[in-house]
């Protein structure tokens, strides 16, 4: 039979009372000393139990505060406030999957209890479960529309969706109830980032540092608006002082070296982004965290064997299943594809098939070794363990293909999914050509790198920083709205299909979930590869030299094209692509974030200019 929970006699209630307000004055010794009476007095009394909780976390005694909590819910475990507290108290002690459940429990128990609605939404985000944190937030709002807290909650879970202006709405009105939450101006910062405002993001940083919040994250955060902005020797300068104030912080050196990888000549003549970021693994041996930065961007710089060499060392120190997957990978590199081969079974067996990212570079060398069986075998355990994964169905695709599976095609329909779709020029821009000529030479003057970014696929050419789309640019903000209007044209000629990764997807309209602009220069070219943050990507044609413009398919000339479902060459499958696009000024290609695809060098001196953009579903 179950407990049931007495009820105090007035003079017991009144101790309570008075112990809370012991327990406010910050005396919470005294206020235990009265729960302890009371709880002795009448064990059986929720309300007692649960002050003696609330008392013994406060002096962190948490296992004794526990079992209070446990008997408190034994006696009312219908007490919403008691079931907050308790996954409080696991919050601080990261069982969150249980907090989850007690808040849960709390709002089906008290629907109209705000708190609950507003810890269950913050849990959830936190877990990763963004649509139950989305809802729990709209529901903590209806009940208190004025939480600065419940506001900045819903701006990250829309961020986490990708809804930005969402985010960027929730966060101004948090500070609109509270203009002191400095991190609330960093969220809002961030958000204004990624919608391709970093003239707005900066005064946000500002702010949050009034605010009081001095972390390094700030400084790393305003070196990349910085760099967004094209100012280039103040964001190296800002990186410089974080480094300075905090040695320590990896993101800082990533962040330096990245910037200095590709505008080193122009900010920085004399220096060596590997150089720097090797001095600094040498002076901090014992950070690990940076041990293991400096070999991820030397495997993707392409310096395997010095990767190979730290990994070494590392793993005699401090040995995991992510270094012998690293190690296996730097051997893949190396083309020890046996030794490769024997680490990458370890790891598995370690990580089986949690790891969609780890599964993929796994399926990578399956495939390369010719285990394509395997790799189809691989490459599915990661598309259920990670459904939106986008390397994982391009990777599946090629196994399909290598095994004659007709899959291949019901995955990367080449005639149906590739768009090629003319953008028309906005009302007060009322002719093509002159559009572009204007678009061409605004973003002309954005191509400041003299390098491609580390580990991307372009050679021979340049990339914008930061966001592309959002900017507060009357011919920018035209264009981000006539390539919509192409998109959805061409998303409504999209067959339906609920058991289709690609298709399944399918909504009215998308949001930009990244936006950019490369420069080819000649014998430039994009290397086969996929966008892993898409659902369907694209290039737009704003320049095109007169070699790729004028070539000839049926003299054997495809300079400049766009190619569809040749994996990478590095795999050494010599597969041929399914399908060739020829670019024209004012098209743009769309396609499945997770076809192969990739560029026809050229030979001429004019440059190869491109928007590109990647795109998620939305209603």
């Amino acid at each position: 039979m179950a407990a049931v929970s007495r009820r105090l006699t007035a003079a017991q209630a009144r101790r309570l009372e008075s112990a809370y307000r012991q327990l406010q004055a910050g005396k919470a010794a005294d206020a235990l000393a009265i729960a302890h009476e009371v709880a002795a007095e009448v064990p059986d009394a929720a309300d007692a139990q649960h002050l003696l909780a609330i008392c013994l976390r406060t002096l962190r005694d948490y296992q004794a505060a526990e079992s209070a909590y446990q008997r408190a819910l034994q006696l009312a475990p219908g007490h919403a406030q008691i079931l907050c507290n308790y996954a409080n108290l696991l919050q601080e002690h990261s069982r969150r999957r249980e907090a989850l459940d007690l808040y849960r429990r709390a709002v089906q128990a008290a629907p109209q209890f705000m708190p609950a609605w507003l810890n269950l939404g913050l849990t959830a985000l936190d877990d990763g479960a963004v649509k139950e944190a989305l809802t729990a937030l709209d529901n903590a709002l209806r009940l208190q529309p004025g939480s600065a807290t419940a506001w900045h909650g819903l701006g990250n879970a829309r961020r986490a969706v990708g809804d930005l202006e969402g985010a960027e709405g929730a966060y101004r009105r948090s500070l609109e109830l509270d203009p002191s939450r400095a991190a609330v101006w960093v969220n809002l910062g961030a958000a204004l980032r990624l919608l391709g405002r970093p003239v707005e993001a900066v005064p946000c940083y500002d702010r949050a540092h009034l605010a009081g919040f001095t972390g390094p994250e700030l400084l790393d955060a305003r070196a990349g608006a910085l760099l967004d902005l094209g100012e280039l020797h103040a964001a190296v300068e800002e990186t410089r002082n974080l480094l300075r104030r905090h040695p320590d912080f990896v993101p800082g050196h990533q962040t330096l070296a990245h910037i200095l990888w590709e505008y080193g000549p122009a900010v920085a003549p004399d220096a060596d982004p590997l150089g720097i970021f090797r001095r600094a693994a040498s002076d901090q041996q014992d950070n690990l965290q940076l041990q293991m930065a400096l070999i991820g961007f030397l495997l993707e710089a392409g310096e395997a064997g010095e990767a190979l060499d730290r990994i070494d060392s590392l793993r005699q120190r401090a040995d995991s299943a992510l270094l012998v997957a690293l190690q296996a990978t730097a051997l893949e590199l190396l083309d020890r594809t046996g030794e490769a081969g024997a680490l990458y079974e370890q790891a598995h067996r370690v990580l089986g098939s949690s790891d969609s990212s780890f599964l993929n570079v796994y399926v990578r060398h399956l495939l390369r070794v010719g285990r394509w069986d395997a790799a189809a075998l691989r490459a599915t355990e990661a598309t259920q363990t990670d459904p939106y994964n986008q390397e994982s169905w391009a990777y599946l695709g090629t196994a399909w293909r290598l095994l004659g599976d007709p899959r291949e095609y019901w995955l990367c329909d080449y005639e149906r999914f590739i768009g090629n779709v003319a953008v028309e020029p906005p009302a007060e821009h009322d002719e093509t050509s002159a559009f572009f000529a204007a678009l061409m030479e605004r973003l002309d003057s954005m191509h400041k790198a003299r390098r491609a970014p580390v580990h991307q696929s372009l050679r021979a050419g340049s990339q914008t920083p930061g966001t592309l789309f959002g900017r507060r640019d009357p011919l920018i903000a035209a264009t981000q709205g006539a390539v919509l209007l192409a998109v959805e044209r061409h998303v409504a000629t999209l067959p339906d299909d609920a058991d289709h990764p690609f298709l399944r997807r399918k909504a009215r309209s998308v949001r930009f979930s990244g936006s950019w602009s490369v420069k080819l220069r000649s014998s430039g070219m994009h290397v086969n590869h996929i966008h892993p943050k898409g659902w369907m990507s694209s290039a737009l044609y704003v320049s095109l030299p007169s070699v790729v413009r004028d070539a000839d398919p049926a003299g054997n000339s495809r300079s400049g094209w766009l190619q569809f479902g040749q994996p990478p060459v590095e795999l050494g499958l010599n597969l041929p692509p399914r399908s060739f696009l020829r670019p024209r000024v004012g098209m743009v290609a769309l396609f499945p974030s997770y076809m192969w695809h990739g560029t026809m060098p050229f030979e001429d001196d004019a440059p190869r200019v491109t928007i590109a953009f990647d795109m998620t579903p939305t209603d």
